[in-house]
């Protein structure tokens, strides 16, 4: 096995726990919603999660280990990404908010403050910040 098969390997597995915890987030309520599979959908599409590998998450998403960002700067890099997704997700609509804020309490923001966050994650995203201006206005919205 080659030194790229290795970082493809890794890459992959991360993808997956990635994702098996934004599932863990839909199950939440005990349902993933038709706009929240449509979502995943896409998401697995993005993340390159083949079609066996999502049907095996999608059975047993608590299998595999949920590895939070162990950095804020790192939190703030998956909220970016997140955020993109679930505002280029129009098929989600008013249900953006909402399915961010799930997943933005996942990241490990509290819940006394993940809405306006989110809010301004969202706005940052609209306006089509890159990653490094969304993370300075993130890490500064309360100053």
């Amino acid at each position: 096995m080659g030194f790229l098969d290795l970082f493809d390997s890794g890459f992959r597995k991360r993808n997956q726990d990635h994702f098996a915890a934004i599932v863990k987030v839909a199950m939440s309520d005990g349902v993933i919603s038709g706009e929240e599979k449509m979502f995943l959908d896409r998401l697995a599409a993005n993340l390159h999660i083949s079609e066996d590998d999502y049907k095996q998450i999608l059975e047993d998403y608590a299998s595999h280990p949920v590895n939070p960002p162990n950095s804020y700067n790192e939190r703030l890099e998956r909220l970016y990404d997140l955020a993109r997704m679930v505002y280029a997700d129009h098929h989600l609509g008013d249900k953006q908010t909402g399915m961010l804020k799930r997943l933005g309490v996942g990241l490990g923001f509290t819940p006394a403050n993940v809405g306006y966050v989110v809010d301004k994650a969202l706005k940052l995203v609209q306006a089509g910040v890159d990653l490094e201006t969304f993370t300075q206005e993130i890490k500064f919205m309360n100053h």
